[in-house]
């Protein structure tokens, strides 16, 4: 699966970063998902190869405005563009009413339906090629984390098995391959017997604002790749006595070096930290501090670089979008 980052600022946008918005894209075709839906995430989906006709679902971590001001726009500009399949929203119980209101008095009449899930009680959702569940974390205000786990990832036929139970090449093996079961010779041979991934599943953990990343430790078994916000260094948190409820770098990093996550995306800086390594405080603090902790692939997620994780469980940025 890839990984494109919509936004990366804290809070407010800065010249260089949007507010959170996070999409997911499948390994197979060009469906994708939506973490978060910062003001101005519409914008930012127009300078990608992303169509909201096939935005799959939506998953709002928190009510702070960072993180859904965008939501309303979004869902009509996809009406104006004519999507008419339906949409699933998991959201803040408390965000239901006001997404249906922005509607209601802008007169954005939606052409598809909207299928809202409170976060509270979500349960679990899954789309054919991915399931989705949350993890509680600790902010401010509650916050959770989406668990992204494929549910098939492009499986392969059992050849050795199939030539070792006589079922000859052919049409057999062709439904077979399409999910379908067969009867030969009198028996019948059920596809999910011989189909195999060619690779294992993937599993991503894209978080909203949490100052505690020991949550995630019953999620963490397994996971690729970790979307975390590191808001702060540690340097300056001791400095201000204050984290706001989010995390610092370096608790960040040692959360995912402890649980052995393999692959590190920072994101949502404070707009404090400046791209110029001559002014202080500097976005390289953060990549430093991160470093200090963490010895697998880390990176600092910047606006519209879209990342790709390949069949040996590397994460890589791709050039282009």
């Amino acid at each position: 699966m890839d990984l494109i980052f919509l936004g990366t600022s804290s809070g407010v946008p800065t010249r260089s970063r949007n507010v959170s918005g996070t999409a997911l894209i499948e390994s197979s075709g060009k469906g994708w998902y939506l973490v978060d839906c910062g003001e101005a995430t519409q914008h930012q989906v127009m300078r990608t190869s992303l169509s909201l006709h096939e935005l799959r679902g939506c998953f709002i971590t928190h009510v702070h405005g960072d993180h859904c001001f965008g939501l309303p726009g979004l869902l009509a500009s996809a009406g104006m563009s004519g999507r008419v399949e339906p949409l699933d929203i998991v959201l803040p119980a408390a965000l239901e009413p006001w997404v249906r209101l922005s509607l209601a008095v802008s007169k954005s009449w939606l052409p598809f339906e909207l299928h809202l899930h409170a976060s509270e009680t979500f349960s679990g959702w899954q789309n054919g090629k991915v399931q989705v569940n949350t993890v509680a974390l600790s902010h401010r205000v509650p916050c959770h984390g989406y668990v992204f786990d494929e549910a098939d990832p492009n499986p392969r036929l059992d050849i050795q098995r199939l030539e070792a139970e006589g079922i000859p090449r052919g049409p057999l093996w062709g439904e077979l391959a399409h999910g379908r079961e067969i009867d030969y010779a009198g028996r019948i041979f059920h596809a999910e017997q011989y189909l195999r991934p060619w690779r294992p599943a993937q599993r991503f953990i894209i978080c909203g604002d949490n100052d505690s990343p020991e949550l995630l430790a019953q999620v963490a078994a397994g996971a690729n790749v970790l979307v975390h916000e590191a808001t702060f260094t540690q340097a300056l948190i001791d400095h201000a006595h204050e984290h706001y409820g989010h995390s610092s770098a370096a608790a960040v990093a040692r959360f995912a070096e402890s649980a052995g996550i393999p692959n590190l995306v920072l994101t949502h800086f404070s707009a404090r930290y400046q791209n110029n390594s001559e002014r202080s405080p500097c976005i390289e603090d953060v990549q430093q501090e991160a470093a200090a902790h963490f010895t697998g692939e880390l990176f600092l997620a910047r606006d519209l670089q879209r990342y790709h994780l390949d069949r040996d469980g590397k994460l890589n940025v791709v050039l282009g979008r």
